[in-house]
């Protein structure tokens, strides 16, 4: 799909699982297990799903996915079963991993840097993308490296370390424009400084919602994930930005839709609706 002089595509690095309860907070099982049943454990399913934008000799790729950098115990523990990587999926659709010049990292989650950096034939830890600029909030930065208890275990240091030793990285300090047409929006929320990524061309507009909506489910104002850290901030960010995406007709993009990848809102008398978007076609 095009925003303009922009190529929108979705790319797919596995499915995962996480705990029901913590992926929509304070709604009860009995309204979230209707649209996401969860298995004998209490877990539904997710997806992980990087958004890339191509345009003119650039490429850019919104979050990397899970990553498989993961040992038996962890798999198991994120019902984890790897038939592709985020490499494999750029190539079929005809791009290689030296082409992306631009990586925009919503947050550093490890299920949004894990395939920031892949291990070399001698088992170094290296950028995954060898010519692109890695594009992170600079107080994101500062809170993952000093992780609180609560927050410690989301955030794996062999994800974004190497990318700061082999200089890769470029901080950003709040909403900033990366090129003409795309730019990050700090929300807080589901961390303090959690940010959405934004492209305009052509009178047409797309977001990348990050985990400030991580699946068309929680499109309800009050479905909000227990892992965030400031869910009153979540809110207000949601109220937000499901009111421009439907006064300003966005394509919105989910990070952990299972199913419906994309697609554009609308206000009805039964609250908000999404009407799904095929990004191959225009």
């Amino acid at each position: 799909m095009h925003i303009g002089k922009f190529e929108i595509l979705i790319a797919w690095d596995n499915y995962f699982k996480l705990d029901g309860g913590a992926m929509f907070g304070i709604v009860p099982k009995l309204l979230w297990n209707k649209t996401n049943p969860s298995d004998e454990r209490n877990r539904i399913l997710l997806s992980l799903n990087p958004m890339v934008i191509r345009f003119d000799k650039e490429v850019f790729i919104v979050d990397t996915g899970i990553g498989d950098k993961w040992d038996k115990k962890n798999k198991d523990i994120l019902a984890l079963v790897q038939t592709s990587n985020i490499i494999k999926s750029l190539s079929e659709m005809g791009i290689n991993k030296e082409d992306i010049t631009g990586v925009i990292l919503t947050h550093l989650h490890f299920d949004h840097t894990g395939g920031s950096v892949e291990k070399d034939i001698n088992g170094s830890l290296m950028p995954a993308f060898p010519n692109a600029r890695y594009y992170i909030q600079q107080g994101e930065w500062d809170f993952a490296v000093n992780p609180n208890e609560r927050t410690k275990a989301s955030y794996l240091p062999e994800n974004f370390l190497p990318l700061h030793e082999h200089r890769r990285v470029q901080f950003l300090k709040g909403d900033e424009e990366i090129v003409g047409g795309i730019r990050v929006e700090v929300t807080g929320g589901h961390t303090p400084h959690h940010q959405i990524v934004l492209v305009e061309s052509g009178g047409k507009k797309a977001c990348y919602l990050g985990d400030i909506i991580p699946t068309n489910s929680h499109i309800k104002i009050p479905y909000i994930m227990g892992y965030d850290t400031n869910p009153l901030d979540t809110l207000e960010a949601k109220k937000r930005l499901l009111r421009q995406a439907i006064e300003e007709n966005w394509l919105v993009v989910f990070p952990h839709a299972p199913r419906l990848h994309a697609g554009y809102l609308k206000q009805t008398e039964n609250g908000v609706i999404l009407t799904p978007a095929d990004l191959n076609e225009d």
